[in-house]
């Protein structure tokens, strides 16, 4: 490689990882958004001689990168929480089912979309709008419409500089916003408590959910979830929610995971968990990557991810626990 293409290159690989950010909202898919940012990343390579300079490197490679994650959304479905499909369970009816046709929601690490130094302010919008509630709520509205919003009320671009990115017009981009706000507002996800590890709180409730969890104790584990907490298990689309339902799967379906031992991560700006189940040949192999909801002091939902072939390897996470 010539040190002129080198140079290109990382100048380029300056904006990757704020681009998988864009393309994680827009796709809803970790591994989806790490390849559109690689194919913007090569269209834009090739191209790089014809760029003249108009617009900002920025928002040329925002353009080649809305455009890969428009193609990429017309060509399938929307992903989805089983909270979006159906309602919750009775734990009396619960039944493990996978639906392979769904395309389900993807948890993605903090360090792959957020960035490593900004404001708190800026790390605080970009904590919220990466939550699996609020990325799912994205996914009610048509590509374009999301495209706008995520550009002008994440991203903070004006009307105008969104209106050339899309070869649209002021009045239709303000247009395609107010929709999206309104669709926004009907799916409302319920506000949460961001990964804060500087904050003392959090830091005893995440310490005391652990000790719960690896106790199995599920008195301790109630007294720290709120009465309407849920929890899912993507691939299957079961969920629960109420103390009553999600106790009574832990103590009978889900007594598997007693014994488990639990590896702090963060995930989708929210603290989450590598679960780590007794080995019948000894130590702890992967079981689900547990990402959590806070609201106001207490836990409003868990997700357990159960793919962990393909989860843990993204987070970096160990293969195994000894014992």
């Amino acid at each position: 490689m010539s040190d002129a293409a080198a140079a290109t290159t990382e100048e380029l690989d300056k904006y990757r990882r704020e681009l998988t950010g864009y393309c994680y909202r827009m796709l809803g898919s970790s591994f989806e958004a790490e390849d559109a940012v690689q194919d913007t990343m090569v269209r834009a390579w090739k191209a790089i001689d014809s760029f003249e300079g108009r617009s900002s490197l920025r928002s040329w490679l925002y353009r080649i990168a809305t455009n890969v994650c428009l193609d990429a959304l017309n060509a399938g479905n929307r992903r989805a929480r089983p909270m979006d499909l159906t309602s919750p369970t009775p734990v009396a009816q619960a039944q493990l089912v996978k639906q392979p046709e769904i395309t389900w929601l993807e948890p993605i690490p903090d360090g792959r979309v957020l960035p490593s130094v900004a404001d708190p302010a800026e790390t605080a919008v970009s904590r919220e709008t990466v939550r699996l509630a609020f990325v799912a709520a994205l996914q009610h509205l048509p590509p374009k419409q999301r495209a706008v919003l995520i550009l002008r009320e994440v991203l903070a671009w004006k009307a105008s500089e969104v209106a050339e990115l899309l070869d649209a017009s002021v009045a239709s981009v303000n247009s395609a916003l107010q929709r999206a706000r309104a669709t926004l507002a009907e799916q409302a996800p319920a506000a949460s408590d961001t990964a804060n590890p500087l904050d003392e709180e959090q830091k005893a409730l995440l310490e005391r959910y652990v000790a719960a969890f690896e106790g199995y104790d599920m008195k301790a584990l109630t007294a720290l979830l709120h009465e309407d907490a849920t929890m899912s298990m993507p691939p299957y689309d079961l969920w629960l929610q109420g103390h009553d339902d999600i106790v009574g799967w832990m103590l009978g379906v889900g007594e598997a995971c007693a014994g488990s031992k639990l590896v702090p991560t963060v995930a989708n700006g929210s603290p989450a968990f590598a679960q780590y189940h007794p080995d019948p040949a000894g130590g702890f192999s992967p079981w689900a990557l547990i990402v959590l909801e806070l609201r106001e002091g207490k836990v409003a939902g868990m997700d357990f991810f159960l793919d962990t072939e393909r989860w843990f390897p993204l987070f970096d996470l160990p293969a195994r626990l000894e014992g």
